[in-house]
C-alpha cells in the first residue's frame, strides 16, 4: 500500500485518459457538425422555446399564488418602482409613469362621480394616437370597464355598426374626431352618454376635459379592477375578419398579458426606447406596443401619425432603439431621398409584420444592421409565429418544439373555387385546432360571426378548428411565409379590407345593379389595391363623380377602390358566388381588359378613364396610390 508522499504508478492510465478525451472531443465535434448539418436552427429554436416556457411558467406561478396579475397591475408596479421614469414621449412632452397614473386616476374619478358606469360595463373609445388615449384606456380599466377601441378612420354606417355591436354604456371621443361623432349623434342609441376631450362641446355631449380639471388624482381602490378570472374581457378590438362589417374581437386579460410579452421575447429590455407610430386602436400598437413597454418598464415615443420624412430625425432626437412597423412603413422609408449618415442611429430592432423580402433586404443595406423581428398573428387568432432567426421573408418556423405549445397544420387551398381542397371523404389536411391551451374568444355581440370563424366536424364528430383566413407557405426548412388573404378580404395600407363592406357602400347608388370588390397587385406596393367591378341597371348611366363622393364619404381612405371596371354581366361560381379569381388575375391593365376601366383621381374628385399612359405611370411609381 502506498504511504503518504508516494506517487501512484502512471502506467498506461495517462495514454488511456488522453485517448478518451480525444475521442470525446472528436465525438462532440462530430455531433456539432451533424447538428449544424441536420438541425441548423436547433439552438435558435431551443432558446426561443425557453422564453415561451418562461412566460408560461410565470403566468402559472401567479395563478398558483392566487395572484391574477394583469397588464394594468404591471403598470402600477412600475409606478411604484420607477415613478419618475419617462413612460410616454409625445411631441417633445414627457409623461412619466407617475404622470400617466395620476391622469388616468382623474379619468376614473370623473366617471365614478359623474356617471353610472360600473365594473364590467363597456365604454367605446374613439381617439387618435395621443397620451389621452392611454389615460382614458387605463382610467376605465381602473374601474373594471371593458374598453372598445374604435377605428378613427371609419365614419357613418361602419362607425354606427361598430358602436352598436359592442353595446357601450358610454363613448369617449378625442377633440379632433368630435365632428365624426356629431354626424351620427342623432342615430346613436339613447342610453349611450357621449364624452369629449374638449372644453367647448355641442349640446348632447359632456366635456370630459372640463371635469378632469377638478377631478382627484388619488389612487382608485384595487377592488374596482381586481381580476377574478384572466379569461374575462379586457378590450374589444375591431377587425374586418373575413366578411362583412367590422367585428369586435374579444381580448381577455390573458391574451393581453401574452401579447405584452412579445417585445421581451424578441430581446427588448427596460433600457430600450420604443417608437410607436402604428394606430393604438389596432392590437399591434396597443397590445404589443404599449403593453410591451409596460411589460418591460420601458419608454415609448408615441407618434400621432407615421411620417417617413420625420422618422429618422425622431429616432436620433429621442435615441430610439426599437420601432414597430408594418411592411408599408419600411417601403415608405426606402422610397425617401438618400441622405448622408443614414446608418448613424441607435436603432437595433424592428418588430412588426408584412414586409416583403426585397424591401427587407433594401432596408438593411441602406439603414444598417437592424434585426427585423417579423411576426404573424391575428387580433382574434389563437396562434402566433415569431421569426426569431432573422430569416428574410419568413414569419417564423414550424419546428417540433413550437408544435409542443402551438398545435397547427396547413391545409391545401383551391384558388379558383376559393375554398379548401377536400378528398373523396370530404376531409382536408390538418388545420389549426382550437383547444384549452389556445382558445378562440370570439366576437362581442356576434354569435354568427364567431361561428363562421370555426370549422366544426372536420375530421371527426365534435372537433373544432380555427380558420385564420390566410394563405401560408412552408419551405423545406419549415420556415413559414405569409402569402395572401383568402375569402372576402384583402390587405392594403396595413389594413384588412372587407370586400362585402365596400360592395355594400358602392351598391347603394341607384344606378348600380351589382358590385364585385377584390384586390389587385400593384408593382412595388405591399398588399393589394381595391378594385370594384360593377354592372349598371338597365337604361341607367354611370356617374363617376357620384361614385367618388359615395366612397370617400362612407369609407375610410384605405378602403376606397382605386380602380373601377364596368362589366356587361357578372360571372358567378357553381355555388352562385361572384367570381373573383379571373378578375384578380387580370388586374387593372387596359392592355389585358377590354371593359371600360377608371382610376380614382383625388385632385379631380372623380374617377377618370384609366388610359395606357396613366397605367404606365402607376406601374413606374410616378402616380402614387
Amino acid at each position: 500500500m502506498a504511504g503518504p508522499g508516494s506517487e501512484l504508478p502512471s502506467g498506461p492510465v495517462a495514454p488511456m485518459l488522453l485517448s478518451w478525451l480525444t475521442g470525446l472531443g472528436a465525438g462532440m465535434v462530430f455531433l456539432s457538425f451533424m447538428q449544424k448539418l441536420l438541425y441548423p436552427y436547433f439552438w435558435d429554436d431551443f432558446w426561443y422555446l425557453l422564453k415561451v416556457v418562461h412566460c408560461g411558467l410565470r403566468l402559472e406561478m401567479y395563478r398558483l399564488k392566487g395572484e391574477l396579475v394583469t397588464v394594468l397591475d404591471k403598470f402600477l408596479m412600475h409606478v411604484r418602482k420607477q415613478p419618475q421614469k419617462p413612460f410616454i414621449i409625445y411631441e417633445g412632452d414627457i409623461y412619466t409613469y407617475q404622470d400617466v397614473d395620476k391622469r388616468s386616476s382623474r379619468v376614473a374619478h370623473v366617471f365614478l362621480n359623474h356617471s353610472t358606469l360600473k365594473r364590467g360595463d363597456t365604454v367605446a373609445l374613439l381617439m387618435s394616437n395621443e397620451p389621452d388615449f392611454i389615460h382614458v384606456w387605463f382610467g376605465l380599466a381602473k374601474l373594471g370597464c371593458v374598453v372598445a377601441f374604435l377605428n378613427s378612420n371609419i365614419r357613418y354606417v361602419s362607425l354606427l355598426h361598430c358602436i352598436r355591436s359592442c353595446e357601450p354604456r358610454a363613448l369617449v371621443v378625442g377633440a379632433d374626431l368630435l365632428e365624426t361623432i356629431e354626424e351620427i349623434l342623432p342615430s346613436l342609441p339613447a342610453d349611450i352618454s357621449v364624452w369629449a376631450m374638449k372644453e367647448s362641446v355641442p349640446q348632447g355631449i359632456i366635456s370630459l376635459k372640463e371635469k378632469l380639471s377638478t377631478a382627484s388624482d388619488s389612487q382608485v381602490p384595487h377592488s374596482h379592477h381586481a381580476a377574478s378570472n384572466l379569461k374575462t374581457p379586457y378590450l374589444y378590438i375591431f377587425t374586418s375578419g373575413t366578411t362583412g362589417l367590422p367585428k369586435a374581437a374579444v381580448i381577455c386579460q390573458l391574451q393581453a398579458m401574452k401579447s405584452s410579452a412579445g417585445l421581451w421575447a424578441f430581446g427588448c429590455t427596460s433600457n430600450d426606447i420604443i417608437y410607436i407610430s402604428l394606430p393604438l386602436y389596432h392590437s399591434a400598437g396597443s397590445l404589443l406596443g404599449i403593453g410591451g413597454c409596460i411589460e418591460l418598464g420601458a419608454t415609448c415615443v408615441l407618434k400621432k401619425k407615421f411620417s417617413a420624412s420625420q422618422f429618422w430625425n425622431d429616432c436620433k432626437k429621442y435615441n430610439v432603439t426599437v420601432f414597430q412597423y408594418i411592411g408599408e412603413l419600411c417601403r415608405y422609408l426606402c422610397k425617401q431621398p438618400k441622405r448622408e449618415g443614414e446608418k448613424n442611429h441607435r436603432v437595433r430592432l424592428a418588430v412588426g409584420n408584412g414586409i416583403r423580402s426585397d424591401v427587407w433586404r433594401e432596408f438593411l443595406d441602406r439603414f444598417g444592421n437592424i434585426k427585423m423581428c417579423e411576426l404573424y398573428g391575428a387580433t382574434e387568432g389563437n396562434i402566433c409565429f415569431m421569426n426569431h432567426t432573422g430569416k428574410i421573408g419568413s414569419v417564423g418556423r414550424a419546428n417540433f418544439l413550437h408544435k409542443l405549445f402551438f398545435a397547427f397544420d396547413l391545409i391545401k387551398y383551391d384558388f379558383q373555387k376559393d375554398e379548401p381542397i377536400r378528398n373523396e371523404h370530404s376531409w382536408c389536411s390538418r388545420v389549426k385546432k382550437v383547444n384549452a391551451k389556445n382558445p378562440f374568444f370570439g366576437y362581442a355581440g356576434n354569435r354568427k360571426q364567431t361561428e363562421k370563424k370555426l370549422l366544426c366536424d372536420v375530421f371527426k364528430k365534435g372537433d373544432v378548428y380555427f380558420n385564420t383566413g390566410d394563405l401560408m407557405v412552408q419551405d423545406q426548412e419549415n420556415f413559414l411565409y405569409f402569402w395572401d388573404r383568402i375569402g372576402d378580404t384583402f390587405r392594403w395600407k396595413g389594413e384588412n379590407i372587407a370586400t362585402t363592406e365596400v360592395a355594400d357602400i358602392v351598391g347603394m347608388l341607384d344606378f348600380i345593379q351589382d358590385t364585385n370588390v377584390y384586390g389587385v397587385a400593384v408593382p412595388d406596393y405591399e398588399g393589394k389595391a381595391g378594385m370594384a367591378s360593377i354592372t349598371l341597371k338597365p337604361n341607367m348611366s354611370l356617374d363617376l363623380e357620384k361614385v367618388y363622393e359615395q366612397v370617400v364619404t362612407f369609407l375610410p381612405a384605405y378602403a376606397c377602390p382605386q380602380f373601377l371596371r364596368i362589366q356587361e354581366k357578372m360571372e358567378t361560381t357553381g355555388t352562385f358566388k361572384l367570381q373573383k379569381f379571373r378578375l384578380v388575375e387580370e388586374g387593372f391593365s387596359p392592355l389585358k381588359i377590354s371593359d371600360p376601366l377608371y382610376f380614382m383621381d383625388k385632385l379631380k374628385k372623380s374617377y377618370i378613364p384609366l388610359t395606357k399612359e396613366i397605367y404606365d405611370q402607376i406601374v413606374l411609381g410616378k402616380i402614387k396610390l
